[in-house]
């Protein structure tokens, strides 16, 4: 059976997306239809609205106030020199709900399965050192590899330390109470909370 053309296309984005297959995508398109016109022209709107989101300078966080930083970054009660490096924005999310954590983030992207960082990402790194060298005098007190307990994640962590050892007196991983092989944006507060307290 041949579907319009905007179904088609917008399940075939909607089909990109993380966790969603084709046929939920599909789905998800007659769901909008269903909705009508005014919820699928707010939709468009809340997703257009998206693209005038920025990127803070020093983290990568998104945000949309008037200068370079983010909420966190721009909060002086909050540490500069205890820094935590993350995967994706949704890891700072759920770090920040167990409200255990006072320092930054530093958000390096999706870990490539390749073990290689991507060239955009060491221009991130580099990123980071500048602000270390800048910003806290030469040395981070602590670096905290906040990576989802993974090969991947591991295999990360230990190119990091090699890279990031000289701009900073300690680096930590996160305590084992996340399950191997988990996800950080799906932790409970607890666990993560506990893993926070127990790094090593």
């Amino acid at each position: 059976m041949n579907l319009p053309q905007p179904i088609r296309k917008l399940a075939d984005h909607l089909a990109d997306l993380p966790s969603i297959g084709p046929r939920q995508a599909l789905r998800l398109v007659f769901y909008f239809l269903s909705q009508g016109k005014n919820e699928m022209n707010e939709l468009a709107r809340s997703i257009d609205d998206l693209s005038g989101l920025k990127l803070c300078s020093n983290c990568f966080f998104v945000h949309q106030n008037q200068g370079g930083l983010c909420d966190i970054c721009g909060d002086k009660n909050r540490r500069k020199d205890l820094i935590a490096i993350i995967e994706k924005e949704t890891d700072l999310l759920s770090i920040e709900s167990t409200r255990k954590f006072h320092g930054r983030y530093f958000i390096l992207g999706p870990i490539p399965k390749t073990g290689v960082l991507e060239d955009w990402q060491k221009l991130r790194v580099q990123v980071l050192k500048a602000f270390i060298k800048n910003e806290i005098s030469q040395q981070a007190e602590e670096i905290i590899l906040a990576f989802s307990p993974t090969s991947n994640g591991d295999f990360n962590s230990s190119l990091l330390i090699k890279e990031l050892s000289p701009f900073t007196k300690k680096i930590t991983r996160l305590g084992r109470g996340l399950p191997t092989g988990g996800e950080i944006e799906f932790a409970d507060d607890e666990t993560l909370g506990e893993a926070l307290a127990k790094r090593s």
